[in-house]
């Protein structure tokens, strides 16, 4: 017994003292590696990496009121009626009046409105903190469809994505007055695990990805400068690019500035 614990110490004599301590580090480094597979693996058996909640990107409608918002022309429209779901009202002179924010909706009740008065229908106004991206380009569409021509008046807002169904107009008024401007897609952050949320991010990114290349598509085939939309990539969520005068026709955002 004696012999083989001098074996030992001997054999353990032989390395030198950075050796030992390597192959110490190396032991430890192995052990963690181990500890934290089980724990994932452990983590992931109890929530699968395919529960990731679904992260929709959206353009949020813009309160210019907001301590981080860059200050603009000013808004006369009330907060309180920008925030409520887009309105759809036919007023005097054949002017279809958009106000508030565009909701899940939104673009049906335009439809409906125009497929029961289309026909009185001239141009249409309009006054938004923006919203939904998906109803933005519906309605925009069906502008560009019927051959209207859109407008924002002094004193009013179209921000976010309103400016998507600006662009829909055949002709398109706004004046110095009005309150033009865009901002960064954004998705809010989701609740759960970690291994959930960069699911969800991941998911997210791709989807931006996919709508800001259609948004590009869109302003192109409205003949609008693709400079919009690369303004509004760079500006982040909760602030606002406004056009200036100039550049609302030097982009063809605009195609005519009035009083």
């Amino acid at each position: 017994m004696a012999t083989v614990g001098r074996r030992i110490v001997d054999w353990a004599a032989a390395f030198e003292d950075g050796a030992i301590i390597r192959a110490a580090f190396f032991g430890l480094l192995t052990a963690t590696a181990v500890i934290l597979y089980l724990d994932y693996s452990e983590l992931t058996a109890r929530e699968p990496l395919g529960i990731a909640p679904d992260l929709s990107p959206i353009l949020p409608a813009f309160d210019p009121d907001a301590p981080a918002g860059k200050p603009g022309p000013e808004v006369t429209t009330p907060m309180e009626v920008l925030r409520r779901p887009l309105s759809v009202a036919l007023v005097s002179g054949g002017v279809l009046q958009l106000t508030g924010t565009f909701d899940v909706g939104a673009a049906d009740r335009v439809a409906a409105e125009l497929a029961a008065h289309g026909e009185y229908v001239r141009s249409v106004a309009l006054d938004s903190p923006g919203g939904a991206v998906a109803e933005a380009l519906a309605i925009g569409q069906l502008i560009r469809d019927k051959g209207y021509t859109t407008s924002v008046a002094a004193g009013a807002l179209c921000a976010s994505s309103c400016p998507l169904v600006f662009a829909g107009g055949r002709e398109r008024l706004a004046t110095a007055a009005s309150a033009i401007g865009v901002h960064q897609i954004y998705a809010a952050a989701p609740a759960g695990s970690a291994a959930t949320q960069l699911q969800a991010a991941g998911n997210a990114m791709s989807d931006a990805q996919a709508l800001t290349a259609r948004i590009s598509r869109y302003l192109a085939k409205m003949g609008v400068d693709e400079e919009v939309w690369l303004r509004a990539l760079e500006t982040p969520p909760d602030r606002l690019t406004y056009f200036s005068p100039d550049d609302l026709t030097r982009l063809k955002l605009a195609t005519r500035l009035t009083r």
